[in-house]
């Protein structure tokens, strides 16, 4: 069978001279790489010559078994296609953002009287203001709380809003204005948006002349409260505008592309400016980055990180792009904006730039000497419970409830690069006793395995190692599971405080091996508790959410064509849900706004339900 070069040979007989994308396979099916070209045939042919400098292509070479390709019309679409194409397969000789989350947005909407203050991910189709992109949550929440403060916007829901008639709790805190206890006007209100917008449009000192302005005629007239309101609010926009550092003069919109890579690993840093502001940064980290230079990378990067993203009319690089041409057509024709990338050679752009630089080097060291830590967390891993390999998957179990009730089942997942948070998983505990502790541990374990039943070893969600917060009863619950499931390749143990419950005492618990107990200052012993107290934590975190969904929840919440005013006046007349029940067709009709109709539902939707 042809593999290799001499699959690429034969295909490139059928490969057109046009642009579009071509797709190489393995002996599975896999695609392994994902590439474009304005020439097709000619891109593909290269990869059959004789000698290729690059050794980590040469590898991949030896590994095709099949050639697809696709034309396309232009480079712009090829680029486009060739972007989806990653995101979706995942391509293991590809360069991949590994974190292709949106970022968050401070959104106030237009469709309200009272305009909310809030954070916005995904899609902004709601009628309002979007500001940012800000690069975390952390910093988005910090600016929010800061307006709030400044500028004492409503942060509630429309329906408090509309429903209340109290002032809410951050009335009293001084972080709202009160709109849903009547304490302003839409007048009045409407004026602190505007003021929130010339904010985010580069106006802060006019605003911060009009708030000193106001202290000094409220304090002239003896009216201290007054002045000190205006004192708090202009604290808050300093600190607000302070946030703000390295706050250019000429560069109004602009993402600002830097790179660094030693042997192992590369860092991007992705600085944000918005209207002559510096909202922040974030840096992304490559790892499958042997045979690429800094160039390669960052021009593989920046397509898929604007992907399903908007983009600046200003693109500042550290490193001058060979296809900027075709990224630029592409960004234009997606935004509907002129997109712009420059590498700038002087003056204050290229400040900027040298700042990014140093940010992504200083990022790059602290990720590589983390990376090397996790490593040797692994290895000592390996040698403290004897097992084959290092591994590569560990997956951490726990269950969290309160005396039974609202039981909730855990499972994180860590690697050689740490938590692998989205791929965390809850599990709702359906049939095991709400007071069986072993059973729901068997529970989880088991629809878990059913899950890997028929999978092999070299899937990337297929666990090396599995363990459990518990001790041998947790432990022989896991083997009856397995057992169950006919899996067999898995190492798995569980941990137990041990003497008195306390850190330091842990017991490791294996089926093929004595029980292990670990010095207390052995670094597995840390690795091990970090892992069992990050699975705690989400495990009560997850029981948390459950039991407080479950402490809001209204029966009357689920009947159609009862909303948030029908529901209010319902509890107001028979005092709770459950007299609501009880009640007569003719009693809930004398209710103002429920009609006969709507009484008879209520009726019937209670005595079908009990």
């Amino acid at each position: 069978m042809k593999i290799g070069k001499e699959i690429i040979k034969d295909t490139v007989r059928t490969i057109p001279n046009k642009p579009g994308v071509y797709r190489m396979l393995d002996k599975n099916k896999d695609i392994i790489y994902v590439g474009k070209a304005k020439n097709l045939s000619k891109r593909v042919k290269s990869y059959a010559s004789k000698n290729i400098e690059n050794k980590r292509i040469e590898k991949m070479v030896n590994l095709i078994h099949e050639v697809e390709f696709t034309t396309t019309d232009n480079e712009e679409n090829a680029l486009l296609l060739e972007v989806n194409l990653i995101k979706l397969h995942k391509p293991k000789y590809n360069i991949l953002m590994r974190d292709d989350k949106s970022f968050p947005y401070i959104f106030i909407s237009t469709d309200h009287d009272f305009p909310r203050l809030e954070k916005h991910r995904g899609a902004r189709k709601r009628p309002g203001h979007y500001y940012g992109p800000f690069p975390n949550a952390g910093a988005i929440n910090r600016t929010i709380k800061t307006i709030q403060k400044a500028f004492l916007l409503r942060t509630c829901s429309d329906k408090e809003v509309e429903a209340g008639n109290k002032p809410c709790f951050n009335y009293h805190l001084k972080r709202c204005s009160g709109p849903c206890g009547g304490k302003i006007s839409k007048e009045e209100y409407s004026k602190l948006v505007n003021d929130v917008e010339k904010i985010f449009k580069g106006d802060a000192k006019q605003i911060k002349s009009q708030f000193a302005k106001k202290m000094e005629a409220a304090s002239k007239n003896k009216k201290y409260e007054e002045a000190a309101y205006y004192r708090d609010r202009i604290k808050s926009l300093s600190n607000l505008t302070n946030s703000f550092s390295i706050n250019p003069k000429n560069l109004i919109d602009a993402d600002v592309f830097s790179i660094s890579k030693n042997e192992k690993y590369a860092c991007i840093q992705v600085f944000f400016f918005r209207s002559r502001k510096n909202l922040g940064n974030k840096p992304f980290f490559i790892n499958n980055i042997k045979g690429l230079n800094e160039l390669e990378i960052l021009e593989s990067f920046i397509p898929q990180f604007y992907n399903n993203r908007p983009s600046p009319k200003l693109i500042l690089t550290s490193n001058i792009i060979n296809e900027k041409d075709i990224i630029q057509n592409l960004l234009t024709s997606q935004n509907k904006i002129k997109v712009k990338i420059q590498t700038p050679s002087r003056g204050e752009k290229k400040e900027i730039i040298e700042h990014a630089i140093e940010n992504s080097k200083d990022a790059l060291k602290k990720y590589t000497r983390d990376m090397l830590s996790k490593k040797i967390n692994l290895q000592n891993l390996q040698k403290t419970l004897q097992l084959n390999e290092i591994p590569q998957r560990i997956e951490v179990f726990d269950n969290s409830h309160i005396q039974g009730a609202f039981s909730t089942g855990a499972m994180i997942v860590s690697g050689a690069e740490g938590f692998i948070k989205n791929q965390y998983r809850k599990f709702n505990i359906k049939e095991a006793k709400t007071n069986d502790d072993f059973g729901m541990m068997y529970e989880v374990l088991h629809r878990r395995f059913l899950r890997l039943k028929n999978k092999s070893k070299n899937d990337e969600d297929f666990p090396d190692l599995i363990i459990i917060d518990g001790g041998k009863g947790q432990l022989s619950m896991a083997d009856k599971a397995m057992k169950k499931t006919n899996i067999s390749n898995i190492e798995i143990i569980s941990i137990s405080k041990g003497e008195n419950r306390n850190d330091g005492n842990e017991i490791i618990h294996t089926l093929s091996k004595e029980s292990i107990v670990l010095k207390k200052s052995d670094p597995s012993l840390f690795y091990l508790q970090r892992l069992r107290d990050e699975a705690h934590r989400f495990a009560i975190g997850s029981h948390r959410q459950k039991r407080n969904k479950n402490i809001h929840y209204n029966p009357l919440d689920e009947i159609p064509g009862i909303g948030s005013k029908r529901k209010k006046d319902l509890l107001n007349a028979f005092g709770s849900a459950k007299s609501v029940s009880k009640a007569k067709i003719k009693e809930l009709s004398e209710v103002d706004g429920i009609s006969k109709n709507l009484a008879q539902n209520i009726y019937n939707w209670f005595n079908e339900l009990n």
